[in-house]
């Protein structure tokens, strides 16, 4: 069933990476200061963490490591 397999990985992968592109977008829709107030601090948290993340993801990849499910919070 390797067929199955790569069908699978090819239908979850395209829904999950155009969500995340989704939501990545959406958080730049936070850049509006005009409905938003943040600092600079806020937004270096922001990258760094979906970096670490982004990070982590390829890496499992590589190495088939699992993750740990830490939230974030600015505060």
């Amino acid at each position: 069933m390797p067929g199955q397999k790569r069908e699978n990985f090819v239908r979850l992968a395209e829904n999950r990476v155009n969500a995340a592109i989704k939501t990545v977008r959406l958080i730049g829709n936070l850049s509006n200061r005009g409905n938003y107030s943040y600092t600079t601090k806020d937004v270096e948290k922001i990258f760094r963490t979906l970096e670490q993340e982004i990070k982590a993801a390829k890496t499992r990849f590589e190495d088939g490591s699992k993750d740990s499910e830490k939230l974030f919070k600015l505060d």
